[in-house]
């Protein structure tokens, strides 16, 4: 996935944005196969299980081969016969001979180089794009590399001219053999980091997936279904290394629910609201611009997606009679149409009664599916 404009010819390529193709693993993944359980995805009407929420995805150990002992010692006798001027210099793209090692998927070479750049402290030696070796071997999809950088006392906190750090570039591409590694090197790890969007790996990791879930709806093929389970997993992941689901970005203050209500991804919403969570409904009602995620689920499309989503927040703590900066409620901002006229009535009527019967608006907003 790293090139400098089609420079690397690795099989990958960085230029794909998220919208379009969403990094996926390579069949030769070092990782070691696991099951994943999508029966979170699933949702039946007027139902709202709660198993299975915590379960994060439990991962095997790392099959990470061992470095192959006499390649290694070639490579090692290869690069000691550089000078320190020849090792660390930089080409015309700001590259040193680790960076092009890397990006190519050189493992030993790699190793050796970076062996002898830790004796000069530039192990985290940046190119032009501010990138070290660790984020060209994150953006190239080298887990091997990754692995044996972070091994080596890499700055897993490194970050490049736009602020993205390894986890950011691995929440965005999906690559989450990376994130499992980063999760297996914790230590000193900024899992609350923000590039210069104001985005956490976190909140980059809920966009991707919202990509994928958009990608599924049109097509429903076994390399979208793969992203998704890849994207997925990284979310799950950096749930476990202490991402917080109450990070607000910079831009809009969205934490990740209001990212997933926003895309009306109705299994990433369940999935968030059955976690557990210290204050759910504090999460549910957090205002972003004003705006809480109950009102951006009443702004969407009216469609039964839609409807269901409303439910759910509804269901888990979501307050219908709070008001936004126009001092408006949810229902106000329901579309016109034969679906307004079903769901404005009931949400309303929710609004009066709600810290007195809560109970009741359950089973009110229930009824829809009637």
């Amino acid at each position: 996935m790293y090139s400098h404009e089609g420079r690397y010819e690795t099989g990958r390529t960085e230029s794909q944005a998220p919208e379009t193709d969403i990094g996926v693993a390579s069949s030769g993944s070092y990782m070691a196969p696991f099951t994943h359980n999508p029966s979170w995805m699933g949702h039946s009407s007027g139902t709202c299980s709660t198993t299975g929420a915590e379960d994060f995805l439990r991962m095997p150990g790392s099959v990470v081969p061992d470095l192959m002992p006499l390649e290694l010692e070639e490579a090692r006798t290869h690069v000691q016969s550089f000078s320190p001027e020849q090792l660390l210099h930089h080409d015309e793209d700001g590259d040193t001979i680790l960076h092009l090692y890397v990006a190519r998927g050189l493992r030993c070479q790699s190793y050796a180089a970076a062996e002898r750049f830790i004796q000069y402290g530039q192990l985290d030696a940046k190119e032009h794009n501010g990138k070290s070796p660790l984020l060209v071997a994150v953006a190239a999809n080298q887990p091997e590399i990754v692995y044996d950088l972070l091994t080596l006392g890499a700055d897993v906190n490194a970050s490049d001219w736009k602020g993205q750090t390894a986890l950011h570039v691995a929440g965005t591409y999906g690559l989450s053999d990376v994130v499992f590694l980063a999760l297996q090197h914790q230590k000193n790890i900024d899992v609350e980091a923000r590039n210069y969007d104001g985005l956490t790996p976190l909140h980059c990791a809920v966009i991707s997936q919202n990509n994928v879930y958009k990608s599924k709806k049109n097509q429903n093929t076994p390399n979208v279904q793969q992203r998704e389970r890849e994207t997925l997993t990284c979310i799950q992941l950096l749930l476990q290394m202490g991402s917080s689901c109450t990070s607000q970005e910079i831009k809009s203050n969205k934490t990740v629910l209001h990212l997933a209500v926003q895309a009306g991804n109705v299994p990433l919403v369940k999935f968030f609201l059955e976690m557990s969570h210290a204050n759910l409904p504090g999460l549910i009602n957090m205002k972003a611009h004003g705006n809480t995620a109950l009102h951006m689920a009443a702004a969407l499309p009216p469609t039964h997606s839609t409807e269901y989503l409303i439910q759910l927040l509804l269901f888990y703590g979501g307050d219908p009679s709070t008001r936004n900066m126009e001092n408006e409620q949810p229902a106000h901002l329901v579309p016109p149409g034969e679906f307004s006229e079903q769901v404005r009535p009931r949400v309303l009527s929710i609004s009066i009664d709600y810290h007195l019967h809560f109970v009741d608006a359950i089973l009110i907003t229930f009824s829809l599916q009637s």
